[in-house]
């Protein structure tokens, strides 16, 4: 992972990208114990928002370093990588209020518990609901904090389904 960090700094001084969050399982295991997960996710700000391609400047940047493409990511190392642009104003928050952290001296940004929370709970799958859970039980968040944001971003009847089927007893 401190391949991964120190290239997504270079892309930020670089100007590639002008800010990113890992998020994700990767970014769980920063507030619980540790999870199985195949690949990091990164959320990046691109400086090309006018294009359609708006990754290919990450590629390109990767590929004249030597990581290369698989499928839909980049393997840098032993991580496969998928870079994942902000797409909507949730995620550029999340970005935004990402904490920073090292490894081993390199810093690295990582979305917070309450937003990771509130980003999976917004894409409603079962391994998101896990994630969920894992957090609330590790106390990493609490159902205030993610009630915060999910009244921010209008996930009120999402929030609700979830607390009814996992919470309430």
């Amino acid at each position: 992972m401190k391949d991964v960090a120190r290239l997504l700094n270079d892309m930020i001084s670089a100007g590639i990208i002008t800010d990113y969050a890992i998020f994700g399982a990767v970014a769980q295991m920063r507030y619980t114990s540790a999870v199985a997960t195949m690949d990091a996710d990164i959320l990046v700000v691109t400086t090309r928002h006018d294009s359609l391609d708006v990754l290919k400047p990450i590629y390109d940047f990767c590929s004249a370093r030597g990581y290369a493409p698989e499928r839909e990511m980049i393997r840098v190392g032993e991580w496969p990588v998928q870079f994942i642009p902000v797409f909507n104003s949730l995620t550029e928050e999340a970005v935004r209020e990402a904490e920073t952290g090292e490894i081993e001296g390199i810093p690295f940004r990582v979305v917070r518990a309450d937003f990771l929370a509130t980003i999976a709970l917004s894409t409603g799958r079962p391994k998101d609901f896990t994630r969920i859970l894992a957090l609330l039980e590790s106390r990493a968040v609490s159902s205030e904090d993610i009630a915060e944001l999910v009244g921010r971003y209008q996930l009120q009847s999402e929030w609700k389904r979830f607390r009814e089927r996992f919470l309430d007893e």
